[in-house]
């Protein structure tokens, strides 16, 4: 009987984790309308004669503001749960597409662009992403982490396989205007997350610590004890708050290694459409599908197959992978087939980055503090972002994105080199009084 009761105690664990995890990947599948801001950049530039750093400033700020208020977003997810700070996210990032909607070619455009796509929908993206991850990964044990993971932060990636023909479809209906298009996909999305939230739950109290569950007697028995390839931190067993995370010379290590894996993508994603040549010209939006499908599939990929070999080793391949990629795009530019397969691969290792570090956080600082702490982590993607505006600006002084192309691919081969010197971090130094 007791052994009958607990099997029905876990299939109804399992099922709501399961519930979580879907959920979760459908509100990052409306979210991740941000990554087809190269098909609105472009109807910017047309409609209104901004010009490629002016159109890409907007995603930049959203990219910033985004990362930055992962701070107080994990935060306040971790003190009040994700469905209410989830909830507020909805609200704010299809609230933000209205507001960017109200531009028009005859005002100034920056108030409402900027304000609303940037800095509203940016709040709006960090409350919703910051509640979708920490409470997928609590229902789950550390074996199958990266695995759930991948398939919550996919739903970003992927977004775009719909987004990027549904935004084209919008804006060539002739009642339509890039201004509408933003109005209607900010309610829309705005009512989808809304729903998703409300099924987003952290486990009940006494729910089994993953990181804890089987605590070996001593370092070597929970190295041996521990699934091969998996870094969970042997020298602590802990879960650390953010500000002894921040006093593990690790923490800066992979936050630099993250701007530099996260920059090269961001940048691509800014002008994907822009690079768009020859017989994929006048179907820029194939090029923005394609850099989703490989986004997807680096966020799983990278997740199952650092469980099996690491992070770190995980890391090594993308970042040397990424490099490849990039020099590639920036020597076959003018042919579209290579076009489409670097970008490709370029999503796939972009994607891999951003399944590989929140798994590492989890890893090495615990499960407890995940949301406030990889929100701190996370803001090295924002400063990633900034490479969209110097592709713009290099674009501008040069009339080619290959120097760019060239920068990004030099800084993921200083991230490779830096994944030699990341050790799983020993225990922290307590507080002084």
């Amino acid at each position: 009987m007791a052994r009958m009761g607990r099997r029905t105690l876990h299939k109804k664990t399992n099922r709501a984790g399961w519930i979580v995890t879907i959920c979760g990947a459908g509100i990052n599948l409306c979210l991740g309308g941000l990554y087809s801001w190269s098909i609105l950049k472009r109807a910017l530039e047309g409609e209104y004669g901004l010009s490629p750093a002016a159109a890409a400033l907007p995603y930049t700020v959203s990219c910033l503001v985004f990362a930055f208020m992962m701070v107080p977003a994990g935060r306040l997810q971790d003190r009040f749960g994700p469905r209410v700070v989830a909830t507020l996210g909805g609200l704010m990032f299809g609230a933000g597409l209205v507001v960017a909607g109200l531009a028009s070619p005859d005002r100034n455009t920056t108030p409402f662009l900027v304000g609303g796509f940037g800095i509203l929908s940016g709040f709006g993206l960090a409350f919703g992403y910051a509640s979708t991850t920490p409470p997928a990964v609590k229902w789950f044990p550390p074996q199958r982490q990266g695995l759930i993971v991948g398939l919550v932060v996919g739903g970003v990636g992927l977004a775009s396989v719909y987004v990027a023909p549904l935004t084209t479809y919008l804006l060539n209906r002739p009642n339509l205007d890039v201004a509408g298009v933003f109005r209607i996909l900010g309610i829309c999305f705005c009512a989808v997350i809304v729903v998703f939230a409300q099924f987003l739950k952290n486990p009940p109290p006494g729910h089994a610590h993953p990181v804890k569950a089987k605590p070996p007697a001593t370092s070597k028995n929970k190295a041996a004890a521990r699934k091969p390839g998996t870094e969970i931190n042997p020298k602590t067993g802990r879960d650390y708050a953010w500000a002894e995370m921040m006093r593990t010379p690790q923490f800066y290590l992979l936050w630099t290694m993250f701007l530099f894996g996260s920059g090269a993508g961001l940048m691509l994603i800014s002008f994907a459409v822009s690079m768009a040549k020859g017989s994929i010209a006048d179907i820029g939006f194939v090029l923005v599908a394609v850099l989703a499908v490989g986004n997807a599939g680096g966020r799983l990929a990278g997740g199952v197959v650092s469980d099996k070999i690491g992070r770190t080793r995980g890391m090594l391949l993308v970042f040397v992978a990424q490099a490849c990629m990039l020099g590639l795009l920036s020597l076959f530019s003018n042919h579209p087939g290579a076009v489409l397969f670097c970008v490709a691969g370029i999503g796939f290792n972009y994607g891999a980055c951003l399944s590989l570090f929140p798994s590492i956080t989890a890893d090495y600082y615990g499960l407890k503090n995940l949301g406030l702490n990889y929100g701190i982590m996370f803001t090295a993607w924002g400063c990633g972002s900034i490479m969209a505006t110097v592709a713009g600006r290099i674009k501008e002084a040069t009339g080619s994105y290959t120097p760019a192309l060239a920068l990004a691919a030099a800084l993921c081969i200083v991230a490779a080199g830096m994944t030699f010197l990341v050790r799983v971090p020993a225990a922290a130094h307590p507080h002084k009084p």
